[in-house]
């Protein structure tokens, strides 16, 4: 490949250089690309998408009994009474379909685990799947709130104890949470220009760009996660938040891209250091990925007071295209003290702001200002999810609640890490797997492993030659391969982030022996270079 000047990538997000390598990968018309740049699952949850069908054709056929005397595809509102004991007739006849058992076994288990009315729950599915109405409450609905909240229970809290006191509000993806949150911070006051926010690094480069726009123009303090401790956050990355003038921690757990949870020994230290130091901290974690991991515990259950939860359920059901996700905040939160040690001046601000809303605008809690907020306030009415949405949110957050043998998990788990293994054995090297590790991603230290296959010399003229992004054009190009830049993620070595999660095992042995190909070939010119 003749050397090419790169240099006007330098700036572009790693989601839009992959546009770049794509083109450029896709180039030969007689060459299978292969696209790990994304992080998109070709795995997914088939019972709980059974199950939303089903319903649907229940739901349609309740909508029917409204107006049976008009031959005109006409249909009306269900009717709550009696709606459990039509579904058991309707689901009689229907004895071996998956959607009938996976909906007879969640009525059963609404009602035993979650104390929950079989008639409201079934009313509430029904009606969200016909979608006549508009979110009621417009935060979320009732039963689904009940039932996600049991689900972000089970996997955020380990075997820590829970007593359910938080709220949720559903929203259009992971992404949507994140504009929401940022964006009600700055409007609330609870962040202005200038102020600081700790992130843990390497993240998910999105995130590195939310707080630099200029409505918001927050200083970023790097917490960087050290590689050779398996990712971890070491002490004098840690004892930074002892800054009074960070506002926010901001991080991803487990991380993206390393794809390693905080350890129990980091979580210890950093409840220790919020509980003692700084009980006025607000963290901000995204959780999306804990759902592969082993024994996983949030920050939003080590510190509750402190923590606004992010999560998605797009990559562990395989429903990116379905735009879910939810804010889980504690009802005792930080946020609410701050709002309320506000100035005089800023509050008779928000009191305007929030007026239409209601008489007390100084009693509205953050999550509701969220809701709010997310509709420029004025149209809060016809805020919220939409309800087919909040409906498929709900059986997903079932069918990981009555996975009770963790059928589905431990397959998702073995899936990706069956992967990561096969990458690294097709590279030539070992791939060491720590207790902490996730696998959903992972990075190749490019620079490190240049030095373990070919020696430290090649190692110094990689890093010198600042072969990244060079190595990634160079890799799509002659084998249509493309992975992203570890660099956009803010990871300080060159390196490549592979998705574990898009390609089969067969395309990860391809990736693994391409890398090692075009690798083989920079360590070619090297030793000519040195006859030269």
């Amino acid at each position: 490949m003749p050397q090419q000047d790169l240099s006007r990538f330098n700036g572009l997000s790693p989601f839009e250089l992959k546009d770049e390598l794509i083109k450029m990968a896709a180039s030969d018309a007689d060459r299978l690309m292969l696209n790990a740049g994304r992080g998109n699952p070709n795995f997914l949850a088939t019972l709980p998408r059974w199950a939303f069908l089903t319903l649907g054709e229940f739901a349609v056929l309740e909508a029917e009994r409204a107006y049976t005397y008009l031959d005109s595809g006409f249909g009306g509102l269900p009717e709550r009474e009696g709606i459990v004991q039509r579904f058991e007739a309707y689901a009689s006849h229907r004895t071996e379909s998956q959607g009938v058992h996976f909906l007879r076994s969640a009525i059963s288990y609404v009602k035993d685990q979650l104390g929950l009315d079989r008639d409201a729950f079934l009313f509430e599915m029904v009606a969200a799947f016909l979608g006549c109405n508009y979110p009621t409450p417009p935060r979320m609905l009732c039963h689904t709130e009940e039932i996600v909240k049991a689900y972000l229970t089970q996997e955020m809290f380990g075997s820590m104890k829970s007593e359910g006191k938080f709220s949720v509000f559903a929203t259009e993806g992971g992404t949507a949470a994140m504009a929401y949150i940022f964006q009600s911070l700055s409007v609330n006051h609870l962040t202005r220009p200038g102020d600081k926010i700790a992130i843990a690094t390497p993240i998910f480069s999105p995130y590195l760009e939310i707080p630099l726009l200029a409505e918001y123009a927050l200083e970023i303090v790097n917490l960087r996660m050290n590689s050779h401790t398996d990712w971890q956050l070491g002490d004098d990355e840690i004892d930074k938040l002892l800054d009074p003038a960070i506002k926010i921690f901001f991080l991803v757990n487990p991380s993206n891209p390393p794809s390693s949870r905080l350890s129990d020994a980091v979580l210890e230290k950093l409840a220790l250091l919020v509980t003692t130091q700084r009980p006025d901290l607000l963290i901000v974690t995204d959780d999306v990925y804990g759902t592969f991991a082993h024994d996983f515990v949030s920050l939003f259950a080590k510190c509750p007071r402190n923590t606004l939860c992010v999560y998605s359920f797009s990559k562990f059901f395989g429903a990116t295209g379905w735009r879910l996700g939810a804010i889980a905040l504690h009802h005792d939160n930080v946020l609410d003290t701050a709002l309320a040690a506000l100035p005089e001046d800023k509050k008779s601000l928000l009191d305007k702001r929030y007026s239409t809303l209601t008489t007390r605008p100084r009693d509205l809690l953050f999550i509701d200002r969220l809701v709010a907020d997310s509709r420029a306030v004025a149209l809060n009415h016809t805020a919220g999810l939409s309800v087919p949405q909040q409906l498929q949110m709900a059986l997903f957050a079932l069918n990981g609640l009555m996975d009770r043998l963790g059928r589905y998990k431990n397959a998702a788990k073995q899936l990706i890490r069956q992967r990561y293994q096969t990458l690294y054995r097709n590279i030539g090297v070992k791939a060491d797997h720590q207790l902490n590790d996730v696998n959903y991603y992972t990075l190749i230290d490019l620079q490190e492993l240049a030095g373990l296959l070919y020696g430290a010399d090649f190692e110094r003229w990689f890093i010198q030659q600042d072969l990244g992004v060079g190595f990634l054009f160079r890799l799509a190009e002659e084998t249509g391969v493309v992975l992203l830049p570890g660099k956009g993620f803010d990871v300080v070595d060159t390196s490549a982030r592979v998705s574990l999660a898009n390609l089969t095992d067969f395309e990860y042995a391809a990736v693994g022996k391409f890398t090692r190909q075009v690798l083989d070939e920079y360590c070619a010119e090297f030793k000519q270079s040195l006859v030269t």
